[in-house]
């Protein structure tokens, strides 16, 4: 491993190591545009300029590699003028439009400039016109003025997607990003180019002029999408609630994660999130009175639930449950069907149409927990039935009580008619979950629960990685997260248990790391935010 010296500090790097990357291994930055660790080196914006002793010129530290007994000064005055030059050179035809550009508050330009810039401008010609507000796909917009040809979007499209529909037209200050003809940018993961655009030339159109970013708010969390887990931020609204149309939930953004999604996120999953501030959320318990539904207290319906479960053998009790649901909701929910003895219990809903899936991200398997149900013990045991058959026993009204989570059945790639049987077979119906549906539509108890934005938890992904996402948002009316509901309707059924006593969900974990093998081990603060594998 070559060691070398970086501003006076000796550092020793992995081989292959770039100069960028090694002086941030030393604690040091070198600003860059074109440069990303997920894509080729280009060596085009030339503003990671550096010295190296005995090297007569400085270097560009995006395509010079560490070696052995290197000497670099990434703060010389020759450097800095390096920069300001540079700075100056990118922003020779760059419009001067940051009060009304999306990525003000986080473009690079901006903030290189008031660290490296600074400088008198010398530019008296007419800057250089080209198109503006071009859509280049379904999500995102091209301002080709702004562009400073960094090409990582080009890159990106090239190396990342393979798909290749960006390209640079044209020749010197003419030269602009655009789509090869008859291309549109529609792969499916064609949103991360706003991500790793450094300016505001390419920008997001469903969060265009929606609200600023330095009033957002930011939380990490895990993309509930599909079975990979990739890492997010969710970035909310919340301090200026006429913005973004009074939606809470502004934006989602990839969040690194070296061992799941690097940099990406699919478009599925990115704007997959209009569903938590959407008017079907679920947001008062409703109880089915004289077959109408009316809104009632959570001490009056977690009664009505816990008299219903006491009231029926637990033979003729059928839990579906969904793997859309947190291990912590999961493992409470485990406890009290082991408590009432419930044999009848599943997660696995056929979906009506297949998923997508590649060998880059996607998975088919669109729920973001289905190993953690199966880890947990939320799948079918001996003696017991499977969802399907649950729901066969309701219709011939073996199935008394049935209580769906999450679950639009009737959405299902089951057969409406047997779902509406079995719906009214059974005497009661209890719906759990976050959005309104055909399902609750016809449940006599409704628990509203909170969406995965709202509360904390763990999913653990098709690989057995246990990942924690964090509330972003107060849950949304008077719905509580799933573990919390469940806890109450274990302690109405006076169960000795001390999962029903939980007060947050770090309990409910430490509970199922001391119960369940796999997760043996594991805490919320051992997860950290990448997450752990579970014990094989």
């Amino acid at each position: 491993m070559p060691r070398l010296t970086i501003n006076g500090k000796e550092v020793e790097v992995p081989a292959g190591t770039n100069l960028i990357e090694a002086a941030r291994l030393a604690g040091a930055e070198v600003p860059h545009y074109c440069y990303h660790p997920g894509l080729s080196v280009a060596g085009q914006c030339r503003l990671c300029m550096v010295d190296i002793e005995k090297v007569p010129r400085p270097q560009v530290g995006c395509n010079t590699l560490a070696t052995d007994g290197m000497v670099v000064n990434t703060e010389t005055e020759r450097v800095k003028e390096t920069r300001r030059s540079i700075m100056e050179f990118h922003l020779i035809n760059h419009p001067l439009d940051c009060p009304v550009c999306d990525q003000a508050g986080e473009c690079w330009l901006q903030i290189y400039y008031m660290k490296h810039g600074l400088y008198d401008p010398r530019m008296t010609d007419d800057k250089v016109h080209k198109p503006k507000a071009v859509p280049l796909g379904p999500h995102v917009m091209l301002d080709a003025e702004r562009c400073i040809l960094c090409s990582r979007c080009v890159r990106y499209c090239d190396e990342i997607t393979r798909t290749g529909e960006l390209g640079i037209f044209n020749r010197g200050d003419h030269s602009e990003i655009g789509l090869f003809p008859g291309t549109t940018l529609e792969n499916k993961y064609s949103g991360n180019v706003i991500d790793i655009c450094p300016v505001g030339a390419l920008t997001d159109r469903d969060f265009r002029f929606q609200v600023r970013v330095w009033y957002l708010d930011r939380a990490k969390s895990v993309c509930p999408g599909c079975a990979r887990g990739c890492n997010i931020e969710i970035h909310t609204s919340q301090r200026r609630p006429h913005h973004n149309r009074g939606r809470r939930v502004a934006r989602i953004k990839p969040r690194f994660n070296a061992g799941v999604n690097q940099w990406w996120i699919c478009d599925a999953g990115r704007y997959g999130f209009p569903w938590i501030d959407d008017e079907s959320r679920l947001t008062t318990p409703m109880m089915s009175v004289s077959g109408r539904s009316t809104g009632t207290t959570w001490d009056e319906v977690v009664v009505a639930a816990a008299r219903a479960l006491r009231g029926h053998r637990p033979e003729e009790i059928g839990v579906i449950a969904s793997p859309q649901m947190a291990n912590e909701d999961l493992f409470v929910l485990r406890r009290l069907l082991d408590h009432l003895r419930v044999l009848q219990r599943d997660t696995r809903v056929l979906p009506r149409e297949p998923g997508d899936e590649d060998d880059f991200l996607l998975r088919a398997d669109k729920n973001p927990n289905t190993r953690g149900a199966e880890l947990v013990g939320l799948v079918p045991v001996s003696g017991g039935l499977d969802a399907r058959g649950i729901l066969a026993a309701a219709v011939q009204k073996r199935i008394k009580l049935l209580w769906v989570f999450q679950h639009d059945l009737l959405a299902s790639a089951w057969p409406e008619s047997e779902v509406h049987a079995a719906l009214a077979g059974a005497e009661c119906v209890i719906f759990q979950g976050t959005n309104a549906s055909g399902t609750s539509a016809r449940a006599h108890l409704v628990l509203p629960s909170a969406a995965y934005a709202e509360y904390d938890g763990t999913f653990t992904s098709f690989e057995g990685r246990v990942q924690r996402f964090r509330a972003a948002l107060p849950p949304l009316g008077e719905a509580l997260p799933g573990w919390e509901i469940l806890a109450r309707v274990g302690r109405a059924l006076e169960a000795d248990d001390p999962v029903f006593r939980a007060e947050r969900a770090e309990h409910a974990f430490n509970g199922l790391a001391a119960a369940v093998p796999a997760f043996a081990g594991l805490s919320y603060r051992a997860l950290g935010d990448t997450g752990l594998m579970v014990r094989s």
